[in-house]
């Protein structure tokens, strides 16, 4: 595993618990609530719009691959999935 930024942050290999091709998942240092996990692109954009539509389908797959998890893990009903750009690095964040 390479190095791993969120925006400005270096990601230490021992925070991901899921890594793809062109994604990976960390949980929150900060969490909302518990399950608070985070699915980032491996390549930091600007925007949305900046993705590759490969980055986009790899992102959302990873994205439903962690919700499984996440629902499982905390025998939740429900989840919100969230959209941010966050110091310039696009995230989804459960």
């Amino acid at each position: 595993m390479s190095t791993l930024r969120f925006g400005q942050h270096i990601i230490k290999a021992s925070a991901v618990f899921l890594q793809t091709e062109l994604s990976f998942a960390l949980v929150n240092r900060k969490p909302v609530v518990p399950g608070h996990v985070l699915v980032c692109p491996l390549r930091p954009v600007e925007r949305f719009r900046d993705l590759q539509p490969d980055e986009v389908a790899d992102l959302f797959s990873t994205t439903q691959r962690v919700a499984n998890l996440v629902e499982k893990l905390f025998n939740a009903t429900s989840l919100t999935i969230a959209i941010q750009v966050k110091h310039t690095s696009y995230v989804v964040s459960l």
